[in-house]
């Protein structure tokens, strides 16, 4: 990922793809420059090893990315009261929705115990973010 204004240590963006000027990482200011240098050559020979985007994980199973929450029994479940969204906002969910269940990252839950609303946020270029508003799960599951 490339740095942003909020890092708190230096480091330098560095693209280790030639083919793709967004494949870049954050290289830390504090490695002597030879060892910068050789970390960069190591990472430009192993591109096709990282995953830039969803779309290059297929393959992966669902029980090694699966987890179950720690929710408090005592905690009743809570499904979010329906929101509606409107034709543009509805439009992006639809998007994205459809490609994360083809290329296998989410799955259809049949009877749901707690229910979260999708959150359309908007990003700086104009596009929107599907987000999960999950502040009745967060209640329920204790932290720590």
């Amino acid at each position: 990922m490339c740095p942003t204004k909020t890092s708190k240590r230096p480091s330098r963006p560095r693209c280790i793809d030639d083919k793709h000027l967004e494949k870049c990482v954050s290289v830390s200011a504090y490695l002597f420059p030879k060892i910068q240098n050789e970390l960069v050559v190591f990472l430009k020979n192993n591109t096709n090893t990282f995953a830039w985007s969803t779309e290059d994980m297929k393959g992966i199973s669902l029980e090694l990315t699966s987890h179950e929450l720690n929710v408090d029994p005592t905690f009743k479940p809570r499904k979010q009261k329906h929101r509606k969204l409107g034709h543009e906002r509805a439009t992006s969910v639809r998007d994205e929705v459809d490609r994360l269940l083809k290329i296998g990252s989410i799955r259809e839950v049949k009877y749901p115990n707690f229910l979260a609303n999708l959150v359309v946020v908007k990003n700086k270029n104009g596009k929107g973010r599907v987000c999960v508003d999950f502040t009745d799960l967060n209640k329920a599951c204790p932290q720590g």
